[in-house]
Parts: structure tokens; C-alpha cells; sequence
């Protein structure tokens, strides 16, 4: 069969936040004899003519934006960013690193990095509001929100003294320092800092979530825009934080990047996968990849995720196997219908779109299911 599509119905052990269901809609999509590109573009087509038909009030940026894995968590600190403000996450590292300010200087000691973003116009935040910001970024695992305030009023960097700095972290750093800082992250006086120090992965989990709550409290995402995007070249794999073994980025069967094939060898953790994500004003919506079709480099991956050939012939023979008759090359992509809908209708939560939802707890009301399973006689 060269192509198909279906609509199906999933069930996932998903955690239940606001754009989360166990049970839900999607779209799938196969095809041979395809390249990556050949299955953005047909996105891109489908979701622009899709939204113009049924949504024509709506505005879109066109061509859909293509960012990196790399180049959205540099400047996002998330694979999912809303692209419809800036606010973009800048590395202070080298700045901070000169100072005497020890939190700054122990971050980057033990291999972590110092990172921020600029809040327009919020030098005036009241010390109430800095310490809800404060406990906003405590409750994603940092350890303390810097904040750096900008004077009070607009103006120009060039007329900011250190009097008019308001900062715990000022008494550690130099003017010309707080100057370089502002500077990086493209801001003015009248502006507010928030910086993060500490263990990289953290530091993009919160920068990103306080990225999307300034952009939330700002109003500066427009709500009549949709910026589509596509992210491109996943790793293929990930070290087990528990065991050090490597794991899959997504699944064993994404294939990965031609010219990276060799360093699947030498270096894993620096091969690309041929893996894309699609997105919109900061949802996942879609996920999909070329897939290995041929035994030699399936193997490969399965030794490195661990498995012994003896456990591969196993679990997996019977689909090397056929790879040995020629599979064509492959690929796909699978969209989330009801968090598509959910965008569309303008809500916020995915329950809004679904017939019968699931609560908090997982549970369907109208139905009372899950229930307790009924012992028969007998």
C-alpha cells in the first residue's frame, strides 16, 4: 500500500492538564517513498487551507516557521514555544561569571549556565508581585528568581546609574555588567529582568513556563494569530538520567539524519533524528518521522538501546525479516484532533471539545467509568 490515512480513536496513560486527554481523536498519516519535506509541505498546505475555509477571520503567518530542537531550546527553552511574541530567552553565562555574585558564579561552577529573559515595561513590580514571580519559578524546581529592575521610567541604557538599579544581585555586579545584561536581552530602561541560574534542564523549564506567564500577563500574544511551525532534527537519543543507558528520543524506529549515521559509532548522543513536531501558539498538535527500514541500522539502534541480539531476534525478528525482503522508506505523522478543535474554538481546555470528557481523576462522569470489574458466579 503506497499511502493511507485513518481517524482513530488512542488511549494513553496521559497525565490530565488542560490540553490533555486519556482517550482522544487523531489523525494518522503513512507514506512511502517520501522525504521529510514531503510531509511538512503537505501540512503546511493542508493547515493553511484548512483555517482559511473554516476560519477565515483568523490570521496566519505563512511560510510556517522551521526551528531546530536546538534553536527552539536556545531560545525558548521549550520544543512547543508560542511563536506570536518575543520575550526569547538570552544566555548571561559569560556576563555572570565575572561577577562576584556567588549564585551566579556556582551555577555555572557545577556545569549549569545563567539565563533570562526581559519583562517590557515591568520595572515598577511591586516587591509583592516580584515574589509571586519568585514562587512561580520555586514551584518548576529553581531555586530563586534574580530579578533586576531598570529604573522606573522609559529611557535609554545610557542614562541608567546603579542608583537606579533595584536588585538584590546589584551590590554583586558592576554597572557595566547590569548594562551587558540588559543589553543581551534587548532591554530598556523601565524594563524588568528575570534571570535563572542553575542546572541547564531546569533552567529551561522555567525560563519557558515564565516566558508564556509574562506573555500571558502582558496580553502579548495576539488571539486572532496562528503561527504554525514545524521542529526539526530531534536527537535520536537520550541518556536514562536512572540507569545511563541510552533511551530513544521518541521511538527505536525514527530514522536517523543520512549524514549522522557514522556518528551513531562514535558519538550517539550528537546524532540527529529525522524527526518533526508540528505547533501552534505553543501546543504540540502533530508528531511524526521517517522510519528505518533496513535490518542493518535497526539492529544497530536496538544494540544501543541495550538489547542483546538474542533479545532483538526475539522481540523484533520478525520485523528485521521483512526489512530483508525491502521495505520502501517510510514515514508519517500523527495530529491531535481534539487539541486542533480546541485551538480552533478559541478554549482553553481540551474537555471543552470532547463529548465525554474525563475529569481530574480520569474519570467519566456521565458513564461512571472506569468502573469496578463484576466477579461472576462460577
Amino acid at each position: 500500500m503506497e499511502k493511507y490515512f485513518q481517524i482513530a480513536k488512542c488511549f494513553r496513560d496521559e497525565d490530565t492538564r488542560a490540553d490533555r486527554q486519556p482517550e482522544f481523536t487523531q489523525l494518522d498519516l503513512e507514506m512511502s517513498f517520501v522525504e521529510d519535506e514531503d510531509i511538512l509541505n503537505m501540512m503546511e498546505e493542508l493547515f493553511t487551507s484548512m483555517v482559511e475555509a473554516i476560519k477565515p477571520d483568523l490570521r496566519l503567518i505563512k511560510p510556517f516557521p522551521r526551528l531546530s530542537y536546538a534553536e527552539a531550546m536556545e531560545r525558548y527553552g521549550t520544543d512547543k514555544p508560542d511563536l506570536r511574541f518575543g520575550l526569547e530567552i538570552r544566555d548571561l553565562s559569560d556576563i555572570a561569571v565575572q561577577s562576584s555574585f556567588s549564585i551566579f558564579r556556582s551555577a555555572i561552577a557545577n556545569g549549569g549556565k545563567v539565563q533570562g529573559i526581559c519583562a517590557p515595561g515591568c520595572a515598577t513590580y511591586t516587591r509583592s508581585q516580584l515574589d509571586e514571580l519568585n514562587k512561580f519559578a520555586q514551584g518548576l524546581g529553581a531555586e530563586g528568581l534574580v530579578t533586576i529592575s531598570l529604573g522606573t521610567s522609559a529611557g535609554s541604557l545610557n542614562d541608567l546609574t546603579i542608583e537606579m538599579v533595584r536588585s538584590v544581585a546589584a551590590k554583586f555586579l558592576t554597572l557595566d555588567q547590569i548594562k551587558q545584561m540588559a543589553e543581551r536581552l534587548g532591554a530598556n530602561m523601565g524594563d524588568l529582568l528575570l534571570i535563572i541560574a542553575g542546572e541547564p534542564g531546569v533552567v529551561n523549564l522555567v525560563l519557558a513556563e515564565l516566558r508564556q506567564e509574562m506573555g500571558r500577563r502582558l496580553k502579548l500574544a495576539e488571539p486572532e494569530l496562528f503561527v504554525f511551525a514545524f521542529i526539526v532534527d530531534f536527537p535520536l537519543l537520550k541518556r536514562s538520567e536512572e540507569t545511563g543507558r541510552w533511551e530513544s528520543e521518541h521511538h527505536p524506529f525514527t530514522a536517523p539524519r543520512d549524514e549522522d549515521v557514522p556518528l551513531l559509532d562514535t558519538a550517539p548522543g550528537r546524532v540527529r533524528a529525522k524527526h518533526y513536531d508540528m505547533i501552534c501558539n505553543g501546543y504540540e498538535i502533530g508528531g511524526g518521522s521517517l522510519r528505518i527500514y533496513t535490518s542493518e541500522l535497526q539492529r544497530k539502534v536496538f544494540r544501543l538501546l541495550g538489547y542483546s541480539d538474542a533479545e532483538i531476534d526475539v522481540q523484533f525478528g520478525h520485523m528485521l525479516e521483512a526489512f530483508e525482503y525491502g521495505a520502501p522508506p517510510h514515514g508519517g505523522i500523527a495530529l491531535g484532533l481534539d487539541r486542533i478543535v480546541m485551538l480552533l474554538a478559541g478554549e482553553e481546555t481540551i474537555r471543552e471539545v470532547i463529548a465525554f470528557p474525563k475529569n481530574q481523576s480520569a474519570v467519566d462522569l456521565t458513564f461512571n467509568a472506569p468502573s469496578q470489574r463484576l466477579e461472576m458466579p462460577g
